[in-house]
């Protein structure tokens, strides 16, 4: 049986309610023996009075009346009546009177002149007198004796009522707000919730809530991004390896013809198709790469003679869209540990998204920088930058703002970076869109493997804008 938080919240303050109710009605009982004993106590006092001073004629009547509120009523021996009051009838029936004064008390309704009186009598000498206390003044008495109770009591049993349930109902509908919002996220919605008011566990609740839709919405992320990785993997695997051998096969033919024409003229164009070819081939080896995170081989490579190399195959294309491609290398060469052409393959694919980005007469920088233990590479290009539909996931696959782009480039150059310890990253900067690419070198991967450096503290630390070497 489900229990709602709101009954559980009203239940125990009801509960409450229930005592407050009771104890103000046990405490109106009480003020209300208390206002009748008061009464008869003074009906007592007169009474013990009347005996041993007892009355002979109307007007002590008369003044007793007035000092006690009360009516008198003296009967005779011979049957004869003398009151405080205007007798137009006979009084009688009247309550047996009482011999001993401690007796008297508020007693029977009697109807006098159209007035209801509650009336007692004390005997003295065969004469009788009767005290007659008017009942609106004792129910004014009692009233005025119970009222406090009653109003203290019901004023805060509604006060707990409106307060209990004005708590309850603003609970229930923040804990409702957080069951619809659970809701949304199991439907698949990640997007935050707005935090309530007050520092209270509801909050804290509803900050876990977000901080799991967030950490979900990655997740999501990662697996489809995975997903993509795999799929790609599975359809463009054969069709790659297909296309890449006619390319190769188109490559051999032209570098024999290359040969044969030795000596006998201009080659330059048979150059620049050799490698056109060579950007095709590597073209295709990104769907190859695509969700590989593994160093087939490892071993040293000059990082100034890929980062020429990918340079140079981008020379002619430049030339020929008059696009300014510059090289600066420090004069030391850093030496990486790792797969060749994979980090080639990384190169090629920053450099080309900056010549692309930066079309016909832009300008593209390449700066080589590092430290002994991390090298860093620097490609700037006055292109517009990615827009803001893609610039949170540039290195995602399949995500590009190109019109007829893949986007494979960036996603398989961050793997690379990753895959052999590095990163690379992005930002826009002086008009100019800057990446960033750290690899750890030869010395710096050496040093963590043995030990030397600090494992908390990696090889690349990200240190802001790039310096070159002194």
């Amino acid at each position: 049986m489900r229990w709602r938080i709101r009954s559980q919240l009203l239940v125990p303050p009801l509960i409450l309610l229930l005592g407050v109710i009771g104890i103000s009605s046990w405490t109106a009982l009480a003020s209300a023996q208390h206002a009748r004993l008061r009464i008869e106590t003074q009906m007592r006092d007169i009474a013990h009075t009347v005996q041993r001073y007892f009355p002979r004629d109307q007007q002590i009547l008369e003044l007793m009346s007035g000092l006690s509120e009360a009516e008198f009523l003296l009967e005779r021996s011979t049957g004869e009546f003398i009151s405080s009051m205007n007798l137009d009838a006979d009084p009688r029936p009247l309550p047996d009177p009482f011999d001993n004064w401690e007796s008297v008390h508020l007693g029977p309704r009697v109807i006098i002149g159209g007035r209801t009186y509650l009336c007692s009598g004390v005997r003295r000498d065969g004469n009788v007198l009767y005290i007659l206390y008017p009942e609106s003044l004792w129910h004014d008495a009692l009233w005025a004796a119970v009222r406090p109770s009653l109003v203290l009591g019901v004023l805060g049993a509604v006060a707990s009522i409106v307060l209990a349930v004005g708590v309850a109902h603003r609970l229930s509908r923040r804990v409702q707000e957080l069951e619809r919002r659970t809701r949304l996220i199991a439907s698949g919605d990640f997007s935050p919730m707005p935090l309530p008011r007050g520092a209270d566990e509801i909050r804290q609740l509803a900050e876990s809530v977000n901080e799991m839709a967030q950490r979900l919405a990655q997740l999501q992320d990662t697996v489809r991004q995975t997903e993509r990785l795999r799929l790609l993997g599975q359809v463009s695997g054969g069709l790659a390896h297909q296309l890449r051998n006619g390319v190769t096969g188109a490559r051999l033919a032209v570098q024999l013809h290359a040969k044969d024409c030795e000596g006998k003229g201009d080659t330059e164009a048979l150059e620049v198709a050799l490698r056109q070819l060579a950007l095709v081939e590597s073209n295709l080896k990104r769907f190859l790469d695509v969700g590989r995170s593994d160093l087939s081989k490892r071993a040293p490579c000059s990082l100034t003679t890929l980062v020429e190399e990918a340079v140079s195959t981008f020379q002619p294309q430049c030339r020929h869209a008059r696009t300014d491609l510059t090289l600066e290398a420090h004069e030391r060469d850093g030496i990486l540990m790792g797969d060749a052409s994979q980090l080639g393959q990384l190169f090629v694919n920053v450099i080309g998204n900056a010549v692309e980005a930066a079309g016909p007469g832009g300008r593209v920088s390449v700066r080589l920088a590092g430290t002994p233990h991390c090298a860093r590479i620097e490609v700037r290009d006055t292109g517009p930058g990615p827009n803001l539909e893609v610039a949170q996931r540039l290195f995602e696959p399949f995500v590009t703002g190109k019109a007829e782009g893949v986007g494979l480039g960036l996603a398989v150059a961050r793997q690379a970076a990753e895959a052999h310890g590095g990163r690379i990253s992005w930002r826009r900067e002086e008009g100019q869109t800057c990446f960033v690419i750290e690899l750890p070198t030869e010395s710096g991967v050496r040093s963590q493997e043995s030990g030397i450096r600090d494992q908390k503290t990696p090889v690349c630390p990200d240190s802001g804008l790039l310096t070159p070497d002194p």
